[in-house]
């Protein structure tokens, strides 16, 4: 069985030259594209996109979803911002070769909505979301993550239901450990819920503090269950794009990404390109150890 496996190369540092120097030294031919040379995916020019093209290309190594932050809205916000953010990723489609776009489900906490308001406003905007992604051609990867209305597992199984269309359908799901283990649940136990709604895996592990501070740890020193996990899914054949989200450092890439815990301080004297190969090569060691070959 082969896995592709992709990264969030910004970790590794915020020009398209260092992501592309960092995935070669960690053997990687993919890239999630979320920042990148200042600009973040949901906003790089169209002309500057055709630049950073022609270095992928040059590289052999092709973009395999967009990072955006679409859905880290508040549902007091605007929805057309995020609709503009999708018409956006159509434009820059063709030029990146690549369809696939990261988005989250909302928050509200400026919005204050009952939790029932919350599940059906926040549905409803998803929806819309879908219905424009479908005529653009594109394909929604919705992450678990804190505070979103997609946070617990209970959540995330209704938006399952709700919208996912199917393994080759306009909105998919991507399974985060880190993130589920970040909110107190545990990514066994909901993995064992959502395996067969699972389209997509982002290997991020975590650990807390004495205190209850979260840090980062590459995949499998956390509490987040992953080779249990990955073993299983390599067991039922299981198949989907996989992205290394490495959290090690508290770079501009990850603060961007909005509360994440503090900085593992073993890598804190480390570059972000070493801190990132850290975390590639712990994942890549982690899928072959369930016996799947990383492509």
């Amino acid at each position: 069985m082969v896995w592709n496996l992709s990264a969030f190369a910004d970790e590794a540092g915020p020009t398209i030259d260092q992501q592309i120097a960092a995935l070669k030294q960690a053997g990687l031919k993919r890239i999630d594209i979320r920042g990148v040379d200042g600009f973040n995916i949901t906003t790089l020019p169209v002309e500057h996109a055709k630049l950073v093209r022609e270095k992928l290309d040059r590289a052999g190594i092709t973009c395999a979803m967009y990072g955006s932050p679409i859905g880290k809205l508040d549902l007091a916000d605007d929805s057309g911002i995020d609709q503009r953010k999708l018409q956006h990723l159509s434009r820059l489609a063709p030029v990146l070769g690549c369809t696939a776009v990261r988005i989250f489900s909302y928050y509200n906490e400026k919005a204050g909505k009952a939790p029932g308001d919350f599940r059906k406003e926040a549905i409803a905007w998803l929806k819309e979301l879908r219905h424009a992604a479908k005529d653009l051609g594109l394909i929604l990867y919705h992450e678990n993550e804190s505070r979103i209305f997609g946070d617990k597992c209970a959540d995330v199984l209704t938006l399952a239901e709700e919208l996912r269309d199917g393994p080759d359908g306009t909105f998919r799901m991507i399974f985060d450990f880190g993130n589920y283990n970040a909110g107190g649940e545990n990514a066994w136990e909901n993995w064992l819920k959502l395996r067969d709604l699972t389209d997509a895996i982002h290997l991020k592990d975590n650990l807390r503090n004495e205190d209850g501070t979260l840090y980062h740890v590459p995949a499998g020193e956390g509490g987040g269950f992953v080779q249990q996990i990955l073993s299983d899914a390599a067991k039922r054949g299981w198949t989907g794009p996989l992205t290394v989200e490495p959290h090690l450092q508290h770079s501009n890439a990850v603060v961007a990404t909005g509360p994440s815990g503090v900085s593992n301080q073993a890598y804190a004297a480390m570059s972000g390109t070493e801190s990132f190969l850290v975390a590639c090569r712990a994942a890549v060691d982690v899928i072959r150890g369930v016996g799947v070959t990383v492509n």
